[in-house]
């Protein structure tokens, strides 16, 4: 079980309202996304090696967003509407899940820079797979009807980001074995001087 720390916790408000729980990991994405350079970001993602199934770079603004909306949403649904609940059982969980659900927030809008800025696949991959088991448990939590809060709509709010940060951290792995866990600036230097398929 998680700890309720009001210090990691995004203020009670935001799970309050629909629109600012949707809209503020929408903008923060976007921040992030946009602060790693867009340009370079491109650049280094057709450079990497990649795995099968790759998609191509534009499909994951769009992804992210909807997914970030989605999440938002649904934690309005299972944490905003049950921190004002008259069960103290339920308050206390929806107050756990608002900390966890910061935390997910953090790793989320961590891995682009430790992938991309800091070119860090193993560090990237350790974030991936943090962030995938707090959002199991997250998700858990909102299906859960026993120590839950019992939002099935929470939860399935959660199903596609879990499965598509499943499908992030195959990519991760992927890029991480394929290119030797090395994406560092002097080696894509180096590649792009010789071609995408020469170390």
């Amino acid at each position: 079980m998680t700890t309720y720390i009001p210090q990691l916790t995004l203020p009670e408000q935001v799970f309050a309202s629909a629109p600012a729980s949707i809209l503020l990991p929408v903008a923060l994405g976007t921040t992030v996304g946009y602060s790693t350079r867009p340009k370079q970001t491109k650049e280094t993602y057709n450079l990497i090696r990649q795995p099968p199934l790759r998609p191509p770079p534009w499909v994951f603004g769009p992804v992210w967003t909807v997914l970030y909306g989605l999440t938002g949403y649904g934690a309005y649904r299972g944490i905003g509407l049950n921190l004002t609940s008259i069960l103290p059982g339920t308050m206390s969980v929806a107050r756990r899940a608002a900390t966890l659900y910061t935390v997910q927030l953090g790793l989320n809008l961590a891995w682009m820079p430790l992938f991309f800025g800091a070119r860090r696949p193993a560090a990237a991959m350790l974030d991936v797979l943090a962030l995938l088991g707090a959002n199991a448990y997250l998700a858990c939590l909102f299906f859960g009807t026993r120590d839950g809060l019992a939002d099935p709509v929470a939860g399935w709010c959660w199903a596609p980001y879990l499965a598509w940060l499943s499908f992030a951290a195959y990519l991760n792995a992927g890029v991480g074995y394929l290119n030797g866990w090395d994406i560092s600036d002097a080696t894509l230097r180096r590649r792009k001087a010789v071609g995408k398929g020469a170390q």
